[in-house]
């Protein structure tokens, strides 16, 4: 794990705890004024606030084990523990909605009025702001340092906003004298809160049971990796999430015969390319292979303009003319002759006629005499070179693709 990612994690711990804390006071103060009220609702929320309290500290332990270096146990981390407090937290949401729809549906059976109306509704109203705030601070995070279980944990905080309004509606119905309508509006509100958790639930084990979860990252690795220059194809890309991190693997199709050096440049620049888009990106694995091309632009230096019955020349850089033929599935097409822009230059004429195959997208160069300045730029246009072998272009060409 980078420093960045430590840094990350003490972060996230730093807001559980926070969060922790917070809600500990919350639920004391709810439950004091709940208890002198007379207010079943009010101690009913601060007994939730309870509950939030074992969230945060589920959220604080999880990301203090996931910070752990991986050992010989864990060699790819403690990253899963994250998710599995994710899981956790969210059946303890599950569980919340539960006890608010049971809460609400005795409180509709069995109203009751209650003392000390004012201070339980200022109490009612400032849970109700604190758990906006708790949930935008822990949410805004958990996206920061892309921790799932604290951007769940920021979640269970808005469904508090949730409770929290039903104890302050419910407080002021008794206040005016509708006893029931806390207990309607708190089974509608808890069906959503059981709703969400099991939503959130469902994520995070398909996460455990490394479940593709990210098809825009797939899409992504993809556009960044076919952007590098080089690069002739993708397939079987694979992401994984762990924790608030994700592991990629993908295939990387590159030109047959091209040199060791250049391959492994590629490779880098994709590494490189693709963890500077993906922030949350650990690990990134890359296996080359060989591209089948369909197609092939193959440059053959001429001394005269006569098509496929041109004269072969003896030299690269000072050939007066290019043939260049298209070959789809061995089969010769679209030839055109043009003339080689190196004759008309004094010096570097081979490294002017490499580049100037290169812009005319050639795959293959049919040559004898190249030079080690033009092989270079050759091999930077990721060009192969074939010594000819045959009695005219027809032939060689044939020969070449053998």
């Amino acid at each position: 794990m980078n420093e960045k990612a430590r840094i990350d994690f003490k972060k996230g711990e730093k807001a559980a705890k926070y969060s922790s804390l917070i809600n500990l006071l919350l639920a004391i103060i709810k439950g004091i004024v709940g208890f002198l009220s007379g207010s079943i609702v009010l101690i009913a929320d601060s007994i939730h606030s309870f509950s939030d309290i074992v969230t945060s500290l589920a959220v604080y332990i999880g990301l203090k084990l996931s910070s752990r270096k991986p050992d010989e146990m864990f060699p790819y981390g403690y990253y899963k523990i994250e998710t599995l407090t994710s899981l956790i937290i969210s059946i303890l949401i599950i569980f919340t909605g539960i006890e608010i729809a049971l809460e609400s549906y005795n409180d509709f059976l069995n109203p009751g009025g209650i003392s000390m109306p004012l201070i339980s509704l200022s109490v009612a109203a400032l849970s109700a702001v604190v758990s906006f705030l708790l949930a935008r601070y822990k949410e805004r995070v958990g996206k920061e340092i892309g921790s799932q279980a604290l951007i769940n944990d920021g979640k269970h905080s808005f469904i508090d906003i949730f409770s929290s309004t039903i104890v302050f509606v419910g407080i002021l119905s008794s206040y005016l004298g509708y006893l029931r309508i806390q207990g309607i509006t708190g089974i509608f509100v808890a069906l959503l809160i059981i709703y969400i958790g099991l939503k959130l639930a469902k994520g995070d084990i398909l996460v455990l049971l490394d479940a593709g979860m990210s098809p825009e990252k797939i899409k992504e690795i993809k556009s960044i990796a076919l952007s590098i220059e080089g690069v002739e194809g993708i397939h079987d890309v694979k992401v994984r999430i762990s924790g608030p991190f994700i592991f990629a693997e993908l295939h990387l199709e590159i030109k047959k015969g091209l040199p060791v050096k250049k391959a492994y440049e590629i490779t880098e620049s994709i590494k490189k390319a693709i963890k500077d888009k993906i922030k949350n990106l650990d690990s990134l694995i890359v296996q080359i292979e060989p591209f089948k091309e369909k197609k092939l632009r193959i440059a053959v230096p001429v001394d005269n303009q006569n098509g496929l019955n041109s004269n072969i020349s003896k030299h690269f850089a000072r050939a007066p003319y290019i043939l260049i033929a298209d070959i789809y599935n061995t089969e010769i097409r679209n030839i055109i002759v043009l003339e080689n822009p190196g004759i008309k230059i004094e010096k570097k004429k081979g490294i002017e006629t490499a580049e100037f195959l290169g812009k005319e997208k050639v795959d293959v160069l049919i040559s004898n005499e190249v030079r080690e300045g033009p092989m270079y730029a050759l091999s930077n246009e990721l060009i192969d070179i074939v010594k000819p072998d045959g009695k005219d272009i027809k032939e060689i060409i044939k020969n070449a693709l053998n």
